[in-house]
């Protein structure tokens, strides 16, 4: 009986151990649910907001504050276009292609990275057009975007290219007093370039499976002890069948004993 209790005992542990584990994946999944809710709320209120000049945004301390991204502002100025840069490896259109960063220096003084959209791959390691931005005075709307990490991977890029968009290492290979906080993806130039370059598409509003499934591993943590209680249930039945099958002792007969008693003594009395 004692081996039986320890055995379910270590049963027990680890259906605890295992909901433990569910749990913080559980939980896990909530924060991301939580997380992209706030992203697609943030989107909701600043996608299609009325545009403001940059500086009522980003101001002198050159500061993107968070529940600013998305929001549409006005640049006035002109394109730095022989600082171009290419961002390599973006996934649009089925392809790895790349987006055209142009500095833009806007009236203020400062130069804001300007992403104008995408540019499908060539033959080589460069895409085979890229359209050139209006030159003179423009005015252009974009979207302010934060920037990204440098690759965990340290991979690098050709001349004149770069693996992500991490501003800071932009700013170095550009002239001027860069914001390095955040970037604009394209809505609108005046006057409009000659050339064509491809477009954003809206962010989607889609919340993801991470609320379906922080549920699964609720569930999952329950069916552990269900299955546990399961395995304990079927060895207390075998047990008990075992135990009604087994056939009963033997009892000797008294009535042996006392025979043998009798023809034990008439033999002592005949010595």
């Amino acid at each position: 009986m004692s081996s039986r209790l320890g055995r379910w005992a270590v049963y027990v542990l680890i259906a605890i151990g295992f909901a433990v584990a569910c749990a913080f994946l559980s939980n896990w999944q909530f924060e991301r649910n939580e997380t992209r809710s706030e992203q697609i709320a943030l989107v909701e209120a600043n996608y299609d907001a009325d545009p403001v000049a940059l500086s009522a945004l980003i101001g002198a301390d050159g500061e993107l504050d968070p529940g600013d991204v998305w929001h549409p502002v006005i640049l006035t100025g002109e394109y730095i276009e022989d600082e171009q840069v290419l961002v390599r490896n973006r996934p649009h259109g089925g392809t790895s292609a790349f987006e055209v960063l142009v500095p833009f220096r806007d009236a203020d003084g400062r130069v804001f990275i300007v992403d104008r959209g995408w540019v499908p791959p060539g033959d080589g390691d460069s895409p085979d057009a890229v359209p050139a931005p209006p030159s003179g005075e423009v005015e252009v709307i974009v979207r302010l975007r934060p920037g990204e990490q440098v690759p965990a991977s340290g991979r690098g890029a050709p001349e004149g290219q770069v693996p992500t968009i991490n501003l800071p290492t932009i700013a170095e290979l550009v002239s001027g007093d860069v914001i390095t906080s955040a970037y604009g993806q394209i809505v609108s130039e005046d006057p409009t370039a000659e050339g064509t370059i491809n477009g954003f598409d809206s962010p989607t509003d889609d919340p993801g499976p991470h609320l379906s499934y922080a549920i699964q591993w609720i569930l999952f943590a329950l069916m552990g002890f269900i299955f546990i209680g399961y395995i304990i249930r079927t060895e207390i039945v075998k047990h008990r069948e075992e135990v009604e099958g087994r056939p009963a002792p033997v009892k000797k007969s008294r009535r042996r004993d006392r025979d043998a008693d009798v023809e034990d003594e008439l033999l002592d009395a005949n010595v």
